[in-house]
């Protein structure tokens, strides 16, 4: 589908690679974190799902205002400084354990705060992502970051799982810290991505809520970005309910070592690396739109076979499941996501993944929060059946929208600056 190659440009290798550090760091602490407070401080199905519920509530709390500011920023201050606080963040965790003073208290501050950065990490880069690459290496970019992103979280929280089995959990998260420290460090080589036009175009000292609104408008009134935001919104729901007792049920409930948790979170993570080197070859057989259909019809049954896990062939069964479920998600994060950065034009692409961030990342908070509400009070078996009926019907609104019949990605939107200060929604 494309001939560029975003390789040949400098600023992408320094992007990739600094994504390559903070992405690693984050999935060590996707183990890390749940399980210090399952295994040190005994926290019990409730408090790890308000645990899970606060590393991602930010993008609900600020996802929104986020991406019109960073529209009108330097990209290159708001990454830098987004992975300072997350290592400065993480590494209180090891510091106020070797003081015997580790609360759940700070792991609750320490996850919200570091959402926060997150927020404006994700924003930023997926934001400068076209600009840097050009729109005929815009797949092959997406493509190399979702394949990086399912890498990192499969040596990830393969080596969390490992590092607090072995080494215990203030070696692990002391390894967070310093990988978030060096990809602030990588990304000072990078150019400094100017906001370039898009103030102008915007309109400049327009209030906040306007701008915020007009990205509103420009993903849910456009059916296609809105069948994306839907699917992948209820996907993340699903996900999160399935992920978030995981630490109760394997560690707790199962018996099982934090090791074989981190194991089978990889096969989580290597399904959507697989989906990510796949998904440009399969789009250009089938179509982008056959793609993500046939992806998400692979997903359904494999959902419903999770909730099944337990020890011995059940434990393999409920692996192979997960594999397909994430092999769709590597899939349409590559497609979907360059599908919706061809239909945003560049004044727009903060407000449009931002928008977008809030949705994803606000359905993983809910998930948690339910996950931990029905794990309490209904029992950890309910809250994955709930997660896995959920992925299994996250199909449903791409299969009932234009993206299934679009044979490939559009040339990249253009809006007039009389346009942008209007109505921005298209479809």
């Amino acid at each position: 589908m494309t001939t560029d190659s975003p390789w040949r440009r400098p600023d992408f290798r320094m992007l990739f690679t600094a994504t390559a550090f903070s992405q690693l760091g984050s999935a060590v602490g996707h183990v890390a974190v749940p399980l210090i407070a399952v295994t040190a401080l005994e926290a019990d199905a409730g408090q790890v799902g308000l645990l899970a519920t606060l590393s991602t509530v930010a993008f609900l709390l600020i996802g929104l205002p986020a991406g019109a500011w960073v529209d009108r920023m330097h990209h290159r201050p708001v990454l830098i400084a987004a992975d300072l606080a997350r290592a400065l963040l993480f590494a209180s965790v090891p510091l106020a354990w070797a003081l015997d003073a580790l609360t759940l208290g700070q792991l609750y501050a320490v996850v919200l705060v570091s959402g926060c950065a997150t927020v404006f990490f994700d924003v930023a880069s997926q934001s400068v992502l076209p600009a840097l690459v050009g729109p005929g290496g815009l797949v092959r970019a997406n493509s190399a970051v979702v394949s990086l992103q399912a890498a990192s979280q499969v040596g990830g929280r393969g080596a969390g799982g490992v590092l607090v089995q072995l080494l215990g959990v203030p070696v692990a998260l002391v390894c967070v810290a310093a990988l978030h420290l060096a990809s602030a460090l990588r990304l000072t080589g990078m150019r400094a991505a100017a906001p370039t036009q898009r103030v102008a175009l915007v309109g400049g000292n327009r209030g906040l809520r306007t701008e915020i609104a007009e990205g509103l408008r420009h993903v849910l009134g456009h059916r296609e970005l809105r069948a994306l935001a839907l699917s992948a919104a209820v996907t993340n729901l699903g996900i999160q309910m399935l992920n978030t007792l995981l630490p109760v049920l394997f560690v707790r409930e199962l018996g099982l070592s934090a090791g074989a948790l981190g194991v089978y979170l990889a096969v989580g993570a290597m399904g959507v690396f697989i989906g990510a080197r796949c998904a440009d070859r399969l789009a250009g057989r089938l179509g982008l739109g056959r793609t993500l259909g046939a992806a998400g019809l692979c997903m359904a049954p494999g959902a419903l076979l999770i909730p099944l896990i337990d020890r011995g062939p059940w434990l393999w069964l409920a692996s192979a499941g997960w594999l397909l479920c994430t092999f769709r998600v590597g899939v349409g994060n590559v497609l979907a996501v360059s599908l919706r950065q061809r239909l945003t034009p560049d004044p727009l692409l903060g407000r449009m993944n931002a928008t977008f961030r809030f949705m994803l990342t606000g359905a993983l908070a809910v998930g948690s929060a339910a996950a931990g509400l029905i794990g309490q009070y209904a029992g950890v078996r309910y809250a994955l059946w709930t997660g896995g009926c959920c992925v299994a019907l996250a199909l449903l609104p791409v299969l009932l929208s234009p993206v299934r019949g679009r044979r490939e990605l559009p040339q990249q939107a253009v809006v007039a600056p009389e346009r942008v200060r209007g109505q921005v929604a298209q479809g």
